[in-house]
């Protein structure tokens, strides 16, 4: 089941309590309507006593699920899915890597991003998962593989390129490009997918990362539709290229 947009922007203004969704915004009715069916598709029941739209379990998560993918599917995790082969060469494409660049990849996975930055430059990446670790020192291609949560590490501001595809849910992508780019040098540059949510979602976080891309100029350019379905989801997304403070 397609979601459209307005819907979308109304689901992402609400409040969650244990099992309980206000919607926070006054709607039209036929936009209502819309968002209702939605939410009863969701699993959520209207309550005209509570004013609110109650589930089975907590829908923070089922929520989000829509907010990402723009419909009502079976529930996935969205920490991690692999970058498609035609994606890293678009992103590295726009990062116009340089043979002298050192490189940096945050959350390199099975390592789609960081294995083509290698081939032209010098990458080092980090990875949370331990096998994970293990498969990317073992393939020997970066520099260095640091075995950490990438948000716990600290800045260090030395990176000429930084190329990622981050966790989205619940606004991990947002919150690992804000950390990222304090690992860029002045003139670096730093270039990433994300969820096209960036582009509509209402909450305070994602209003100030998109007031910081126009401060800064920001490229972004929305992906064709189900871009990463080779990779096992329908996460609606876009890429985004953002200079380092000059």
């Amino acid at each position: 089941m397609k979601v459209d947009l307005e819907v979308l922007v109304a689901l992402s203004d609400v409040e969650i309590t244990g099992q309980s969704l206000v919607l926070r915004q006054h709607l039209n009715r036929n936009l209502y309507l819309r968002t209702h069916k939605v939410l009863e598709a969701a699993g959520g029941r209207w309550s005209r006593k509570e004013h609110a739209h109650l589930f089975a379990s907590d829908p923070t998560a089922r929520i989000e699920q829509i907010l990402l993918t723009g419909e009502i599917t079976v529930p996935k995790d969205f920490g991690f899915f692999p970058t498609p082969a035609v994606m890293v060469a678009h992103l590295i494409e726009l990062a116009e890597i340089e043979p002298w660049m050192l490189t940096l990849e945050p959350s390199a996975g099975d390592g789609a991003i960081a294995r083509e930055l290698a081939r032209l430059a010098t990458v080092e990446c980090f990875e949370i998962l331990p096998e994970k670790v293990a498969a990317l020192r073992e393939e020997g291609f970066a520099r260095t593989v640091f075995a950490q949560d990438f948000l716990q590490a600290a800045p260090t501001s030395r990176y000429d390129r930084v190329v990622m595809n981050p966790p989205f849910a619940l606004r991990g992508d947002i919150r690992h490009v804000l950390h990222a780019l304090h690992f860029l040098r002045p003139e670096g540059r730093l270039v990433s997918v994300m969820s096209a949510g960036i582009l509509f979602r209402k909450d305070r976080l994602t209003r100030e990362f998109r007031a910081l891309l126009e401060r800064r100029g920001a490229r972004v350019e929305a992906n064709p539709p189900e871009s990463f379905r080779v990779a096992g989801t329908r996460v609606s997304t876009v890429t985004v290229g953002i200079p380092a403070v000059r």
